[in-house]
């Protein structure tokens, strides 16, 4: 059950460290003092947005066969993992600007997230793993990452190198999507 957690924590948070929303929330941090209500208008979207995925990703195992489900995750995060190596993380959005801090966060990431490889890959553990706990494990991933950006913005845009994390990302999104195939030809 802690796997349920931790490994889309992990994978999670790799994936969304360097990514273009993170750096949209690193230029609205530096627009604003009010990094808490920044910060709750940006978990309350995350919130929103990776708990609509999770629910659809719970709720298919009854209608979709495990077996097709294990092969079809396994494939889309080798595809999500190979598109990222090769730079397919899309086109950077401007930045959101509103008087509220809170009302900036919130639609920056309702609006960027949809559809973004986080939200599909929360989707696809929660199709694997116990749903409770994978929306857990990316909640806490997805604030952490959002804590940092805020609060450590400018320092980490020049000591981290994007290239270097977007590729741990994608290679972590293979390794995944390796392992979900093994696991379900171990399995049959």
């Amino acid at each position: 059950m802690i796997l349920d957690l931790l490994i889309p924590f992990f994978a999670i948070g790799l994936a969304e460290l360097g990514d273009k929303t993170q750096l949209a929330v690193i230029l609205l941090s530096s627009r604003t003092k009010d990094h808490l209500q920044l910060l709750i208008g940006i978990v309350l979207a995350f919130v929103i947005v990776d708990g609509v995925a999770i629910l659809a990703g719970s709720l298919i195992t009854y209608i979709i066969p495990i077996s097709f489900l294990r092969i079809f995750s396994g494939v889309v995060f080798i595809t999500f993992g190979i598109l990222i190596l090769k730079g397919g993380n899309g086109i950077f959005e401007e930045r959101l600007r509103f008087k509220s801090a809170f009302l900036s966060g919130f639609t920056l990431i309702f609006i960027t997230e949809w559809g973004d490889k986080t939200q599909i890959a929360a989707a696809l553990f929660a199709s694997e793993y116990n749903s409770m706990m994978v929306l857990i494990g990316t909640l806490a991933s997805l604030t952490l990452v959002s804590i940092a950006a805020i609060y450590l913005g400018k320092l980490i845009s020049n000591k981290i190198n994007r290239k270097m994390m977007t590729r741990i990302a994608s290679i972590t999104f293979i390794i995944i999507g390796i392992s979900f195939l093994l696991f379900h030809f171990i399995m049959s």
